[in-house]
């Protein structure tokens, strides 16, 4: 089977035993602050297990996406040197919320496995929990009960906690886990030692395929464990290891999943996979690295300096440089792998190839980028290890190794290598200092969050569309701690404040009650609640309150977001339909929208974007609002489902006249509530992405007025010329012409201090040596130099001590003959800074030093005109 119709086979028994297939979640996570990606099928259900949700089915599976690099799954360091762990890989999952349970589950993987793929169950082996006595929980003796069924007692394999009770965090719900591993081993290998021995014991052939999770606790922040109100069942089986099983490989890498970006990455290298170990990890890490750089970009997360967008520009770069040291590629060439890429996954995943262009282009110039980074890399590397010769020493310290790690992106390994080709060491030690006091921080600035205090067990609604103030009952509430910092999430059992989600800021207000007020500062969503943050807690939290939201900041954040929509639609209009939205920030003082566009938006297209929405502005388009529609629905309306987004089974579509999008911000009731529109910056943030920055309503009346003011300023200088252009023209084309005027005086100016200095010039050791010393522009001194050089090919030294602004500047110059005699300008202009407290260099033929010290400029002279005599 290949594994397009591996994948096919799971979905397909699944849908027959009553389940609902729904498509892979995004990879990159947007709403959740206590995850980055999806590094589990069961994420995008998360919400529904911690009860904050109804499913709209009770039996569910899927294929997704996923990715594990940092956290509690990292398995980053492992990719490429084994056979079997991955960055980005696809888990297959079955989900019971609420409905059947360990029977079901564990009957469904063995007929999967053995009846539908024809798996030899000779091969299989089942762990279960073995129970843990500090905590009170037992062995489950049902799950291996229901495996006696199927194996033979000895293949049932008792787990500890650490293998069997699977949690979803320091807090959450849990319970204990079955995992299916299998032994792939050849027949005379498993004669020789038995499977059993091998199970959990990291043996490449022998591994875990799929883990039923089976939810019955809830992981409280004081480590005690209590019942969940329903059971679920969560199962993960590893697809790139299912594929191994079912073609007959011994390696993840081996299977169609990966080898035809693994033989175009050799086709452009020239080279053959399975000869050289070091280029075949290169070669594993490259085609494990560009599925989650691909996929990321089409979930709308660039590579970038912060949070998610680091994490994929160090995976980028770990790419690249295994492509630098192992394969010799020193020019771009990962953008290249992305048609075989969209060839193997691309009918699975239609998003790769929809946006191919922007993800070539996006890796494209990051790994060019990179490439630069690398090179500056080891030419600090060489000047470190010049410096630790100089020294006197054979260790490179801890510091600088993890600024090479932190920074340019060199691991540990490769700058022992490169230290060890030159005869040095790195101190070890001192880098896992440094990398612990990293830890360290990252630790301080984390969030420490208690248990929920739970005053009432009801759903939390959200009103905000159609109301600003009501009122309402805290639901729970829970502290939160971090860098010194103590504050309060609240859920409300209805809320009017509009919880930040989808680029558009959260509100804010205050709960009301007795005339005492508390200040809601935000509101954030998390699993699917609205939580409000405030910096203390109410006197008595069981009362009543009055919910009351900041009208003007929701007005203007309103305004913002409406302005988005109409802004998104002119682009399209303008630039063409490839515009599509990768991301925005809608706040009540401007509005941020990121675009896939591939050039400078001109001066004239963001003039004709800009009157398009003042006229549908002026055309006062009313809200037409749909609540609750499905997909289908919405795309017949004309809007527009973007990649990377999270949808529903009911959507909100928003439209304004021929404006459609989903969107479930807040919104103006008719457009021309935002009054104007004003760009006021383009610019780009990555490749393929441009960003409008804009502001609307009182803040473009505002900047309006600003421009006219200066304007009057401007004309006033004119004395109010009513030919304002001409005037200035008229102005700038005097200024140029004094500007000539004055540069020819001053090159005669600087001839004739050439010629006074030469006729004062001194015969030194049979070189004519020219001293300045005086005010002087540095473009002066370095005119007469170059002139010198040019009229006096031999023999000739200019040295000038020269002063500008009060700041001194020195300036030496040989003649090429000089320079060949051992003579360098920019040693002997480096050393002759230390006297007036500064720093420079150049080339051997010419070189300046500025400084702060202007008092040492006569010793800093002499010290030059000595070190030619």
């Amino acid at each position: 089977m290949t594994s397009t119709e591996i994948r096919a086979s799971f979905t397909q028994f699944f849908a027959s035993k009553g389940h609902k297939i729904v498509p892979s979640a995004p990879m990159v996570i947007k709403d959740d602050p206590t995850l980055m990606f999806t590094n589990a099928g069961m994420n995008q259900f998360k919400d529904i297990i911690l009860g904050n949700a109804v499913p709209s089915s009770r039996r569910v599976a899927n294929s997704q996406k996923c990715l594990r690099v940092s956290g509690k799954h990292n398995d980053l360091e492992e990719v490429g040197h084994d056979t079997y762990h991955h960055t980005m890989f696809e888990m297959l999952g079955n989900w019971s919320f609420g409905d059947y349970f360990k029977e079901e589950a564990i009957s469904w993987a063995w007929e999967y496995l053995v009846d539908v793929l024809k798996i030899d169950p000779n091969r299989l082996y089942a762990t279960v929990f073995e129970g843990y006595a500090p905590e009170g929980l037992e062995r489950d003796n049902e799950a291996a009960a229901i495996w006696g069924r199927f194996l033979p007692i000895d293949r049932i394999i008792n787990g500890n906690k650490k293998d069997n009770f699977w949690e979803m965090g320091d807090t959450g719900p849990c319970g204990p886990c079955s995992e299916i591993h299998i032994d792939l081993r050849p027949d005379e290998e498993r004669a020789k030692v038995d499977g059993l021995t091998l199970v959990n014991e990291s043996h490449p052939l022998v591994i875990e395929i799929w883990n039923n999770v089976f939810m019955q606790y809830n992981r409280k922040a004081d480590g005690s464990l209590e019942l969940l109100p329903a059971r679920h069942v969560d199962t993960g089986m590893g697809f790139e290891r299912l594929c191994m099983a079912i073609q007959g490989k011994f390696s993840n890498y081996d299977t169609d999943v990966f080898q035809p970006i693994i033989q175009t990455i050799a086709n452009h290298c020239q080279v053959t996979y399975g000869e050289e170990p070091k280029a075949d990890i290169a070669m594993r890490v490259i085609a494990d690295h560009i599925r989650t750089i691909a996929f990321s970009i089409t979930d709308g997360q660039l590579p970038s300096n912060a949070k998610a967008g680091y994490v994929i520009r160090r995976i980028l770069r770990r790419a690249v440089r295994y492509g630098y040291t192992f394969l010799g590629r020193r020019h771009a060439f990962l953008y290249q792998l992305i048609p075989s890429l969209i060839r193997s996954m691309g009918a699975a995943y239609p998003e790769l190839s929809a946006q191919q262009p922007l993800i070539e282009k996006v890796i494209k110039e990051e790994e060019e980028s990179f490439l630069r980074t690398l090179e500056t890399g080891i030419r600090l590397l060489d000047k470190l290890m010049a410096d630790a010769r100089a020294a006197k020493t054979d260790t490179l310290s801890g510091n600088d190794v993890f600024t090479l790690y932190d920074t340019y992106g060199f691991p540990v390994d490769l700058t022992e290598l490169i230290l060890k080709e030159n005869g040095l060491k790195a101190d070890l030690e001192g880098f896992q200092t440094a990398m612990q006091a990293q830890k360290d921080r990252a630790r301080h600035a984390a969030v420490e969050t208690s248990d929920w205090v739970v005053l009432k067990d009801a759903t939390s609604d959200f009103v905000g569309y159609d109301y600003t103030t009501c009122d309402v009952e805290i639901l729970k509430y829970r502290q939160l701690a971090q860098k010194g910092k103590t504050y309060y999430q609240l859920v409300l059992d209805k809320t009017p404040f509009y919880a930040e989600m989808g680029g558009q800021v959260g509100d804010s207000g205050y709960l009301e009650v007795d005339g005492q007020r508390l200040v809601v500062e935000t509101v954030k969503k998390e699993n699917n609640l609205s939580v409000h943050i405030t910096a203390s807690l109410p006197a008595d939290p069981t009362q009543v309150f009055k919910a009351v939201v900041d009208l003007e900041k929701r007005k203007a954040t309103s305004r913002n977001h409406t302005a988005t929509h109409l802004l998104h639609e002119a682009l399209r209009e303008v630039l063409g339909s490839h515009v599509e939205q990768k991301g925005s920030l809608v706040s009540p003082d401007n509005l941020r929208f990121d675009f896939a566009h591939f050039q400078k938006v001109s001066y004239e297209e963001l003039r004709l974007v800009e009157q398009k929405v003042n006229a549908a502005i002026r055309a006062n388009l009313p809200l037409d609002e749909h609540r609750h529609t499905t997909i289908a629905e919405a795309k017949a309306m004309g809007a527009m489902a973007l990649f990377g987004e999270k949808y529903g089974e009911e959507v909100r579509v928003i439209r304004f006249g021929s404006s459609a999008e989903l969107c479930g911000g807040t919104h103006v009731q008719a457009t021309g509530e935002i009054g104007a529109f004003r760009i006021v910056a383009e610019s780009s943030i990555a490749a393929g992405i441009r960003r409008i920055e804009a502001i609307t309503g009182e803040g473009a009346d505002n900047q309006y007025f600003s421009m006219q003011d200066e304007l009057k300023n401007i004309r006033a200088l004119f004395n109010n010329s009513p030919q304002l252009t001409a005037a200035i023209e008229k102005l700038v084309s005097e200024h140029q012409e004094a500007q000539k005027k004055l540069e020819a005086l001053m090159a005669e100016k600087t001839i004739s201090l050439k010629q006074s200095l030469l006729q004062n010039a001194k015969t030194v050791n049979g070189i004519k040596l020219v001293v300045f010393e005086g005010e002087a522009t540095a473009d002066a001194i370095k005119q007469i130099a170059f002139q010198l050089r040019g009229e006096q090919p031999q023999g000739l030294a200019f040295i000038a001590g020269s002063m500008e602004n009060g700041k001194p500047l020195l300036t030496v110059a040989f003649s090429d003959d000089l320079v060949a005699k051992g003579l360098n300008a920019g040693q002997l202009v480096r050393e002759a800074a230390k006297a007036i407290q500064g720093g420079g260099g150049g080339q051997p033929h010419f070189a300046t030093a500025g400084g702060k010290h202007l008092s040492g400029l006569k010793d800093a002279v002499n010290q030059l005109v000595a070190s030619i005599g």
